[in-house]
């Protein structure tokens, strides 16, 4: 059983992997990974603390990408940038997957009531543009890290929902199902036995190419000047600051602009490959 699995596995990666396209986009991902999670051991500097005799200095064998407003370095401020990004991408995410998962499974199944509150929600939220919405919901959420998670993942909730619903009425009155409900099965069984794994596909493929959506819209915000409380490290605040700079240090506008470019494209083409692989219909398509 084991050996199969690792077959099937190795299979799958071997399909993933098949386009360098998607290698490429893998190994973005994994740099800025590896950056996130050893930022204090890749750069000496501290990303908070300025100096002032080191203000807007161009790249140098000190500082890299040279530094900021305040002194601080720029390379260092783009790593630990790079983990400001990835937790909020993914843990909004998981927010929007799960509330929406939940309620497109239970508004399909049950019809009815539930199904009609559900779906007067989802158009409302799907009525505003994602970025008029999440502006509005840090309104009432404030600034700071887990307000942007929960924002971002509100907003995100609908695709979700849209995906789970349509794939559980194609699926609920499949023969498989409908034997399990004569057999006398619980509808807790139902839905996450039988119905959810069948559904579990698709939303992978959306949930990660959402990630570099999500990314996006964070570092969109922080360049608004609503995303998290300064003096933590964000791509968008740094392009915002690095604007009126580029005269002076072009690198500290352009090196996080570029960061977020290639992040949301590692996580878009991932995630269209996921698709190709998952889905026969489309096998060769990317």
């Amino acid at each position: 059983m084991e050996r199969k699995k690792k077959k099937k596995g190795a299979a799958f990666l071997g399909r993933l992997f098949k386009r360098k396209i998607v290698i490429l986009a893998a190994i973005f991902v994994v740099f800025f990974v590896i950056t996130a999670v050893f930022a204090p051991l890749l750069t000496p500097h501290d990303p908070y603390k300025g100096d002032m005799l080191q203000i807007l200095k161009r790249p140098s064998a000190e500082h890299w990408l040279g530094t900021d407003e305040v002194g601080r370095d720029v390379l260092t401020r783009i790593f630990y940038g790079a983990r400001t990004s990835l937790v909020i991408g993914v843990v909004s995410v998981l927010i929007a997957a799960v509330i929406g998962i939940l309620l497109g499974l239970v508004s399909a199944y049950y019809g009815g009531a539930v199904n009609l509150v559900v779906s007067r929600i989802i158009d409302v939220l799907m009525s505003l543009p994602s970025l008029m919405l999440a502006l509005a919901l840090g309104m009432v959420f404030g600034r700071g890290m887990l307000s942007l998670m929960i924002i971002l993942g509100i907003s995100t909730i609908p695709t979700y929902t849209r995906i789970m619903h349509g794939q559980v009425l194609s699926i609920k009155n499949q023969d498989y199902i409908l034997a399990e409900k004569v057999v006398g099965a619980e509808n807790r069984r139902v839905l996450f036995s039988h119905i959810l794994p069948n559904c579990f596909s698709p939303i992978l493929v959306v949930l990660t190419s959402n990630i570099g959506g999500t990314i996006l819209a964070e570092s969109s915000l922080s360049f608004l000047g609503m995303g998290i409380n300064p003096p933590a490290a964000s791509w968008g605040a740094m392009v915002s600051a690095g604007c009126s700079k580029l005269l002076i240090n072009p690198v500290y506008g352009i090196a996080p602009g570029l960061c977020v470019w290639l992040l949301v494209y590692g996580f878009n083409v991932l995630g269209d490959g996921l698709r190709d692989v998952l889905d026969p219909r489309l096998r060769g398509s990317l």
